[in-house]
């Protein structure tokens, strides 16, 4: 019995992980093709290009909601209980899906210059997924290699999400205050670099 509540355990584990990667994933790799997969919108100059970004994150989001819904039906139907501290799951989240949007902002524009950015976003989303602590805690890690990692936009966010799903744990606020500062940053560029660069799309495209 206990081999299998392990078991459990650990693909609960994984799958929050994977959730959050898959997320982030799916913004970045679609991000690059946006505007250039509706060269119609922008021959409109009244069409807002940036509400593209935000409609993308807006079906990433909806996904990320339904894993994290059979997240907890999983979890009451193993555990028979929902950890208590999941109500900061979205103070934990939010500044990720600011972030992301930046980064999607930013990558969309890219996109229009250089189309084989795509393909780089790829390789990107792959690399993310074995540098994230996803199919492995980060204290098993040498500290040298710790420090790599937590440079990776989604190791903090991962480790957080499963303290406040999982393991009933609080957040950590002062790096959360860090990260929504970062993410807040990271939002304010990409909408302005968005914008800066989009007066030159209707010549490319």
């Amino acid at each position: 019995m206990n081999g299998e509540e392990s078991m459990a355990q650990f693909a609960i584990v994984l799958f929050i992980g994977l959730i959050i990667h898959g997320f982030f994933a799916e913004i970045i790799n679609r991000a690059p093709v946006l505007i250039t997969s509706n060269v119609n919108f922008v021959k409109k100059i009244v069409f807002p290009l940036e509400i593209l970004s935000v409609s993308a994150l807006e079906a990433a989001v909806f996904t990320l909601a339904m894993n994290l819904l059979v997240f907890f039906i999983a979890c009451y139907f193993i555990y028979d209980a929902i950890q208590m501290t999941a109500v900061w799951i979205p103070v934990v989240l939010l500044p990720l899906i600011l972030f992301a949007l930046g980064v999607s902002w930013i990558l969309a524009s890219m996109g229009v210059f250089l189309r084989d950015i795509s393909q780089t976003t790829a390789i990107i989303s792959t690399a993310l997924l074995f540098l994230s602590p996803i199919f492995y805690p980060v204290s098993t890690l040498p500290d040298s290699f710790q420090t790599v990692i937590m440079a990776n936009p989604l190791t903090f966010i991962i480790e957080q999400a499963r303290n406040v799903l999982i393991w009933g744990q609080q957040p950590d606020l002062e790096g959360l205050t860090i990260y929504w500062l970062v993410s807040l940053f990271v939002l304010w560029l990409g909408f302005a670099w968005f914008q800066k660069t989009k007066k030159g799309f209707a010549d490319v495209l």
